[in-house]
């Protein structure tokens, strides 16, 4: 296949590449123009209308949340919901089969305590950057009646954090802080939250080239869940350290959390609920769409990869 890639140098867009190239002939589209071993040539988004014929399209581009909410909040909007305009009406007149959005699981929610998320439930996006991905959504729904769906199939990917070789999130943060030996304070929170291996998302995105499954939104996720507890032992373990958990009383703190947002210290009611929230998410309808039982790398497996990495 042909593949249009937006969003090479992100770190997605990085490891798909590193895939991709071994079979696929890969055109990109950036910001930005390094050279990339595997890619033909990389374009700019004011060159769409010159470049070559493509079967499938890939948009990764877009703007990250913002964990230190300093980003203008048009941002979000002009670069997530207005390129993927662009970039689906070019998508609506070329002659690709095949057009890949990555939205985000939050769009779906910013909070879920349920068994599993799935992909009937109402959107309740929180937020700019969940807002945008929204809006990019249902554009590109509105123009379902432009799209012969019997010769082109969208897919909408909400996919819950990824990480893998270069990864730079909450898993980084995660990472040092473990290494500075300083034992876990929040162990008497008993959560389990839904991540995805990027290997796995490269193997979902290569069956679904291949089968050519019904256009729909997907949620993706890894097969199992895992607990923070959990992943802070897999860390120590990659380190070869050992890591205190200590189980500290949870109503103290909650209390130290409701202190911390007062005082806008970095330790307060947002961070303690990323850390300790149940986010559990259901990848059923992908699997079943691409008719496997099960991803080829279990949780456990794919976040020891991703730590090494970061050694």
């Amino acid at each position: 296949m042909t593949i249009l890639l937006s969003g090479i140098h992100g770190f997605v867009g990085f490891n798909l590449v590193n895939t991709f190239k071994k079979h696929h002939s890969i055109y990109g589209i950036d910001i930005v123009f390094p050279e990339r071993e595997g890619i033909n040539k990389t374009f700019s988004w004011d060159e769409l209308e010159i470049i070559p014929e493509v079967d499938v399209i890939i948009h990764l581009a877009g703007k990250a949340h913002d964990t230190k909410n300093i980003c203008l909040i048009q941002e979000y909007f002009d670069i997530n919901l207005g390129l993927t305009k662009r970039i689906f009406d070019y998508f609506i007149q070329s002659n690709a089969k095949q057009f890949f959005f990555f939205s985000s699981i939050k769009v779906a929610s910013d909070f879920f305590d349920g068994d599993s998320l799935k992909e009937d439930v109402r959107p309740k996006p929180v937020g700019p950057y969940s807002e945008s991905k929204f809006e990019a959504e249902k554009y590109i729904l509105s123009k379902q009646g432009e799209i012969d769906y019997f010769t082109k199939k969208v897919y909408i990917f909400r996919p819950c954090m990824i990480h893998g070789p270069g990864n730079k999130g909450n898993l980084n943060l995660l990472y040092h802080f473990v290494s500075k030996g300083v034992p876990w304070p929040l162990g008497a929170f008993e959560n389990k939250r839904s991540v995805l291996n990027v290997s796995n998302l490269s193997f979902i995105i290569e069956k679904f080239i291949l089968l050519n499954p019904n256009s729909g939104i997907y949620h993706l996720a890894d097969d199992e869940p895992i607990s923070t507890n959990e992943l802070i032992e897999l860390i120590a373990k990659s380190k070869n350290k050992k890591i205190k958990i200590l189980k500290i009383n949870c109503a103290l703190i909650r209390m130290i959390a409701k202190i911390g947002t007062a005082c806008k210290l970095p330790f307060n009611n947002e961070k303690l609920r990323k850390l300790t929230e149940n986010y559990v998410v259901s990848n059923q309808r992908m699997k079943q769409a691409i008719g496997i039982e099960r991803l080829p790398y279990n949780v456990k497996e794919g976040l020891i990869d991703t730590l090494k990495s970061f050694n």
